[in-house]
C-alpha cells in the first residue's frame, strides 16, 4: 500500500510568509492596519537586518566585567557582539489575501524564531508577544482574521543594548508560516512519540496526540495513526474514537513494530507517523511526524549507549550564526556545516547556548548526528545588563516547555541542557532553580536526561546544583574527571564544553610552544594549535583525558566554526569582530586543527602537514614541522633529505596525537611527509613547496548544480596560486567579483577575524591565499562568477541552476 492511497485528502495547509516590508528604527503607527509603508525596504524572510551593514567597532563597545573570562574588573570590550548594528527596533509588515477556502477554518501564525521581544499585530489588533528571540511560538489569529479581503500582519522587534554576549542577529531570522486547519485538528506540536522498548526484533511505540476541538460543541472524533516506512509503505495502523466535549483531548495509543529498522548514526532511518483526524466520519486534518526508532542509555561507568551499542560523543558546540550570511536560516548553509563536521568524525552537536532552528534538527535526524539541545545562557543572575535574567521569572517555564514540545520527537536529540555556566553555580538558591527547570523537563519529556554545563563545578557540587541534573557537564575541567568520578561515583560525567584552543587559519607564530593567554600585535594567533585563553587547554590535553577515562561520555569542543562576536583573546579595543575558537574559520575554510580532530575522530586515513613553506625571513632558522595523521608512523624530508621517522608516543601528551619535527631548519624548496602503514609500506605522501609570485586564481565550487528555489547556495573557494599551481600562503591580493545570469552574490568572507570589509561587498582581500564567495540561486539557467585582480589571471566559475 503506497502512502497516497491511505491519504486521499490533506486538509491542513501551510503557507510560507516570505515577502515582507521592513523598516529599521521607530516608525509611527507601524503596526496599524493603514500604515504608509511604500518606502520600506522589500525583504525576504528569513532575514537578518544587520549582517550586510558596515562594521563599526563602536557599535557594541561596552565596559563590562566578564566573570567567565576571569576578569577582575570591568574592561572596555569591542566586537563582543560582532560590531554590527543588530541592536535597535525593527518593523516588518506583510499582506495576505484571504481565500474562499479559508472560511470556516482556524487560522494560526507560526514563528520559528524572531529576534527579539516580538509583538505581533493583525489588521492593527494586538495578537500576542514572545520576548525570547530563540523560541518558536504560535498564535491563533482566527478571531482577528478578515475572511473577505486583505489581512495586514505586522511585527515589532527590539534588540536591547547589552542583551547578548555574541552576535544575536536582528529580525525575523527564522521561517514564518500561516497554518490553516479545520476546527477539529491536531494541536500545535500535538504529537509525542516515544519508544519505551527497543530491540532488533521489535519496538513498542507510544503515541500521545493532542486534538483541538474549536467547534464549540461535542464532537465524535476518530484518531487514526499510520506508521509508514521510508518508502511510503504502511507498517502499522492504530485507530481510536471518543466523544470530545472540551476544547482539547489527548489520545493515548500504542503499536508494535516487528523487525524494525533502527535509527543509527551510520544509518539514520526515519519512519513517518501520519495522523488522520476524523470528526463526524469526515477527515478533518492530516499531520506528519518524522519518527526514528532508537533507544538511549547513559551509564555512570561506561558512558553513552545508542541501541545498546557504546558511542563516545565526539561533539562540537555551534553558535546559531552562519558566518558571513548571518543568522538568517538557510538550510544548505547549515547542511554544509554539518557535512564538514561529519567528515571530520564529529558525531554530536551542542546548540550553544539556545534552542536551535528546526532545520538543524531535521538535518541531524537525516544525517545521523546526536544533539544536545540547550535552553539558556542565563537564569536569574545576569551576565548581560539586558540579558535573559530579565525574562526568567515570567518566561523560563514557557520557553523551556516550547523548546521541548517542539523538539521531543527528533531521534537525534538525546539530552536537554537547562543552562550554560550560569552564575547560580555560586548562589545558595541555585539548586532550587535547577530543580524547578529539571522538573519541567522531566514533565514534558521523561525519556531524555537533563544536563547543564558547569565551569565552576566545585561550587555547583557544593551548593547542590549538580545533584539536580541527570548528567553532569564539566566545562574545561579535564584534569578533574578522575577525581570527581572517584568522589561522586553516581555522577554521569562528560565534557560539556572543552578545549577553546584559538588559532587563525594560515598564521604561524614563533617560537613554537604551548602558550596560555597568547596575544600578538597583528591581532592573530598561531595555527600550530598550542595557544589558548586562561581557562582552556589544547586538543591533545582533552584527548588524553577522554582516552584514559572510559567513564567520561565524551566531549563538545568549543567550537566547530568561528562565529561572530567574542573575539578572544582580542576583546579590549581591537579591530577583531569574530572568534578564533573555531576548528573551521568564519568563511567555512578548514584550519589545520580540523585535521588534528579528523586524525583522532575519523576512521578514514588522514595525512596533513604544516606549516606552509614560505619563510624567507627565517632562512637558516628553525621552523618546526607538524604532521596530523592516524597512520602509525611517518618520515619527513626537506629537499629530499630525511629528518627522521616519527611515531606516536603515549608517554608524551603532544607526541601521543601528533608527529613533530621541532628542529627543522628552513631552506626554500619542499617538505614532504611519507606515511607508512601497519605493514611498513608507504601508504600516502604529502608535499608542500615554496611558492613563487602570485600569478593566477583558482576557484573550486562545492556543487556546480544547485536548485532554482531562490535559496540554494553554491560555496566557491578561491585560492591565489603561483605559475606552477602552488598555493601562495601569504597572498593578500585584492580580488573583485562580478556575477551574471541566474545567481546573485550572497556574501564574501576571507576568514580574517579583523577584516572590516562588509560581507556584502563585491571586493575583498584574500587572507593567507584564500577566501570564500557564496552565490545564491535565482531561476533555472546558468549563473557565472568572474573573479579578477591586478596582475592575476582571472577565472570564471559557472553554476547550473535547475528546477527540483
Amino acid at each position: 500500500m503506497i502512502l497516497f492511497s491511505v491519504l486521499p485528502i490533506f486538509s491542513r495547509e501551510y503557507i510560507p510568509l516570505e515577502k515582507w516590508k521592513f523598516h529599521f528604527g521607530e516608525y509611527s503607527h507601524a503596526t496599524s492596519e493603514n500604515c504608509e509603508d511604500s518606502s520600506w525596504e522589500d525583504v525576504v524572510v528569513p532575514h537578518d537586518w544587520a549582517i550586510n551593514k558596515p562594521f563599526d567597532m563602536r557599535i557594541d563597545m561596552q565596559s563590562v566585567q566578564v566573570l567567565e573570562d576571569g576578569d577582575k574588573a570591568p574592561k572596555m570590550r569591542t566586537g563582543r557582539t560582532g560590531a554590527l548594528p543588530a541592536f535597535g527596533v525593527g518593523y516588518y509588515r506583510t499582506y495576505i489575501d484571504a481565500q474562499d477556502s479559508m472560511k470556516g477554518k482556524r487560522i494560526s501564525i507560526e514563528f520559528d524564531g524572531a529576534m527579539s521581544f516580538s509583538k505581533i499585530y493583525l489588521n492593527g489588533q494586538y495578537v500576542g508577544e514572545w520576548p525570547y528571540g530563540y523560541s518558536s511560538f504560535a498564535f491563533d489569529i482566527t478571531d482577528k482574521w478578515n475572511y473577505e479581503g486583505t489581512n495586514v500582519l505586522a511585527v515589532r522587534l527590539e534588540n536591547k543594548p547589552e542583551s547578548s554576549r555574541w552576535y544575536p542577529g536582528g529580525g525575523i531570522y527564522r521561517n514564518v508560516r500561516l497554518v490553516i486547519t479545520d476546527p477539529v485538528s491536531v494541536s500545535h506540536w500535538g504529537t509525542y512519540v516515544t519508544t519505551p522498548k527497543v530491540s532488533s526484533k521489535s519496538v513498542s511505540v507510544n503515541i500521545q496526540t493532542g486534538v483541538d476541538n474549536k467547534t464549540g460543541k461535542e464532537v465524535e472524533v476518530r484518531l487514526e495513526s499510520l506508521l509508514m516506512d521510508a518508502e511510503g509503505q504502511l507498517v502499522k495502523k492504530v485507530s481510536s474514537s471518543t466523544k470530545v466535549k472540551g476544547e482539547r483531548y489527548t489520545f493515548e495509543q500504542t503499536l508494535s513494530v516487528k523487525s524494525p529498522v533502527l535509527w543509527e548514526l551510520d544509518h539514520p532511518y526515519l519512519y513517518r507517523l501520519v495522523t488522520n483526524v476524523y470528526a463526524d466520519s469526515r477527515l478533518r486534518d492530516t499531520y506528519i511526524t518524522p519518527v526514528g526508532l532508537r533507544s538511549i542509555r547513559f551509564d555512570k561507568d561506561k558512558g553513552f549507549f545508542l541501541n545498546g551499542r557504546h558511542v563516545k560523543l565526539k561533539g562540537v558546540c555551534l553558535h546559531h550564526d552562519l558566518g558571513p550570511i548571518g543568522v538568517a536560516v538557510n538550510t544548505r548553509a547549515i547542511e554544509r556545516q554539518l557535512q564538514m563536521m561529519q567528515e571530520m568524525g564529529c558525531n554530536a552537536i551542542r546548540t550553544a547556548h539556545n534552542p536551535p532552528t528546526p532545520e538543524l534538527l531535521d538535518l541531524c535526524d537525516r544525517m545521523g548526528l546526536l544533539v544536545q539541545v540547550e535552553a539558556f545562557d542565563e537564569w536569574k543572575i545576569g551576565k548581560n545588563q539586558n540579558g535573559y535574567n530579565r525574562l526568567f521569572e515570567k518566561w523560563a517555564e514557557r520557553d523551556l516547555q516550547a523548546m521541548i514540545r517542539r523538539d521531543r520527537n527528533h531521534p537525534s536529540v538525546i539530552m536537554w541542557s537547562i543552562g550554560n555556566e550560569v552564575r547560580e553555580q555560586k548562589d545558595e538558591n541555585g539548586a532550587a532553580v535547577a530543580r524547578m527547570l529539571t522538573t519541567i523537563c522531566h514533565r514534558e519529556d521523561p525519556t531524555r536526561p537533563v544536563t547543564a554545563g558547569f565551569n565552576n563545578h566545585n561550587d555547583a557540587i557544593k551548593n547542590g546544583l549538580a545533584n539536580e541534573v541527570d548528567l553532569v557537564g564539566f566545562n574545561y575541567k579535564p584534569f578533574d574527571y578522575k577525581k570527581k568520578h572517584k568522589q561522586y561515583p553516581d555522577f554521569v560525567i562528560y565534557g560539556s564544553e572543552t578545549v577553546s584552543t584559538v588559532s587563525t587559519r594560515g598564521e604561524y607564530k614563533f617560537p613554537v610552544k604551548e602558550k596560555r593567554g597568547a596575544c600578538y600585535e597583528d591581532y592573530q594567533v598561531s595555527s600550530y594549535d598550542l595557544e589558548y585563553p586562561s581557562w582552556a587547554c589544547t586538543p591533545d590535553t582533552e584527548f588524553a583525558q577522554q582516552d584514559d577515562c572510559d567513564f567520561v561520555m565524551g566531549e563538545f569542543v568549543w567550537t566547530g566554526f568561528d562565529y561572530l562576536g567574542e573575539p578572544t583573546p582580542y576583546n579590549e579595543g581591537t579591530p577583531a569582530r569574530s572568534s578564533y575558537f573555531g576548528i573551521v574559520d568564519l568563511a567555512g575554510l578548514k584550519k589545520d586543527r580540523y585535521y588534528l580532530y579528523k586524525s583522532k575522530w575519523s576512521d578514514k586515513p588522514v595525512l596533513h602537514l604544516l606549516p606552509h613553506w614560505n619563510w624567507e625571513e627565517r632562512l637558516g632558522q628553525q621552523v618546526p614541522v607538524f604532521c596530523y595523521t592516524n597512520y602509525p608512523k611517518a618520515e619527513l624530508f626537506v629537499n629530499g633529505k630525511s629528518m627522521g621517522v616519527k611515531q606516536k608516543n603515549r608517554n608524551s601528551v603532544y607526541e601521543r596525537y601528533r608527529l613533530m619535527w621541532n628542529n627543522v631548519v628552513y631552506e626554500p624548496g619542499e617538505i614532504k611527509v611519507v606515511a607508512y602503514g601497519d605493514d611498513g609500506k608507504v601508504a600516502e605522501t604529502q608535499t608542500i613547496k615554496t611558492a613563487g609570485c602570485t600569478y593566477k586564481i583558482r576557484a573550486t565550487v562545492d556543487r556546480d548544480t544547485i536548485l532554482a528555489d531562490g535559496k540554494d547556495l553554491a560555496f566557491v573557494t578561491v585560492e591565489i596560486l603561483d605559475k606552477q599551481g602552488n598555493l601562495c600562503p601569504k597572498a593578500d591580493n585584492l580580488l573583485f567579483f562580478d556575477v551574471e545570469g541566474n545567481v546573485s552574490l550572497k556574501a564574501v568572507c576571507n576568514g580574517d577575524p579583523t577584516d572590516q570589509t562588509s560581507f556584502s561587498s563585491t571586493y575583498m582581500r584574500a587572507f593567507n591565499g584564500k577566501l570564500l564567495v557564496i552565490l545564491q540561486s535565482k531561476q533555472a539557467g546558468i549563473g557565472k562568477l568572474k573573479i579578477f585582480g591586478a596582475n592575476l589571471e582571472s577565472v570564471v566559475q559557472r553554476i547550473c541552476i535547475i528546477d527540483d
